[in-house]
């Protein structure tokens, strides 16, 4: 099965339960198949976790989902250390965080301190407890989702923690034929649809992400279009607008998210459509903007829309 045919197949699934949310799942499983993370931010009641629910459905994964909570410790995600009468001796229980597809739900009502427990774990794959590496299962990703910074009770994100995630995903209500088929189509289960029960199979196993995310590595890059990437992340450093560029990493993400694309779309190579497609989810939480930009109520993807506009797009 190619690629190609993989991503239709997993669309087909997720479409039974999650409707006018294209652009989403896109990026979704552009992250699945390319050793990216995603996090999608939205306001509650817009089907985030039912989504994440419905892609690990799909999979012939290992599923675990961690409710974020301010009172949530470090140990409660990467594992902790158990003293065993038996043995006289502590032994480290893993902890959620070991497995193939991690949701950590409502990412940012957790501490800092909570949330800098998974950088480790989404950049080395590996969890370190006492001095000792233990390492996560491969695949591994990271779903997370996030109420918008605005609500109470919630504890931004900081710069190193967000850099971690290939996408940030705004998440937004759906339009009115989607929302009227919702309601239509889940009604019945009053709010609480369950991904199995609505026939979703899982149609992916881990060869097959693995498989993939080596064809996606392998994909056709054109110097031209490498320039182009070059020219989007200089843009950013030098805009008054911007306090904070995009990095090198940034462009490694938004080629991996382009040849991503290209393949979903049946190409072995990338075209400079890919790198606009993926450019405002892959940069929008990576740069900050300078404190005259916030005062005018500017956002980022603002900026980065007339970046965008003004780089020459090559041929």
């Amino acid at each position: 099965m190619s690629l190609e045919d993989r991503y239709s197949a997993i669309r087909a699934e997720i479409s039974k339960v999650i409707y006018g949310q294209d652009d989403v799942v896109d990026f979704a499983l552009a992250a699945l198949f390319s050793s990216g993370h995603i996090l999608l931010e939205g306001p509650p009641g817009i089907a985030k976790t039912l989504l994440v629910r419905t892609i690990a459905q799909t999979l012939s994964l290992d599923y675990r989902r961690v409710q974020m909570t301010p009172d949530l410790l470090p140990g409660d995600i990467t594992g902790s250390s158990i003293y065993r009468e038996d043995t006289r001796e502590f032994e480290f229980r893993r902890g959620p965080v070991f497995t193939n597809f991690l949701l950590a739900d409502e990412i940012n009502r957790a501490s800092a301190r909570t949330q800098s427990s998974l950088l480790e774990a989404m950049q080395e794959v590996r969890v370190t407890h006492d001095g000792e590496t233990h390492q996560l299962p491969d695949p591994f990703i990271t779903f997370a989702t996030q109420n918008p910074i605005e609500q109470e009770g919630t504890y931004p994100l900081p710069l190193a923690q967000l850099d971690r995630f290939m996408f940030k995903v705004l998440v937004d209500y759906p339009d009115q034929e989607s929302e009227q088929r919702i309601l239509r189509e889940h009604h019945a289960s009053g709010g609480l649809s369950n991904p199995e029960s609505m026939g979703v199979l899982a149609v992916v196993t881990p060869s097959d992400i693995i498989e993939a995310r080596q064809i996606i590595r392998d994909t056709h890059v054109r110097d031209e279009v490498i320039g182009y990437v070059s020219e989007l992340l200089r843009a950013t450093r030098t805009d008054d607008a911007l306090s904070v560029g995009a990095s090198p990493r940034s462009g490694l993400m938004l080629l991996m998210a382009a040849k991503s694309f290209a393949r979903f779309a049946g190409r072995d190579f990338v075209i400079p459509d890919d790198v606009q497609q993926a450019f405002l989810p892959v940069m929008r939480h990576r740069v900050v903007l300078s404190p005259s930009t916030e005062l005018e109520g500017i956002a980022a993807d603002e900026v980065l829309l007339n970046l965008l506009e003004a780089i020459e797009v090559p041929r």
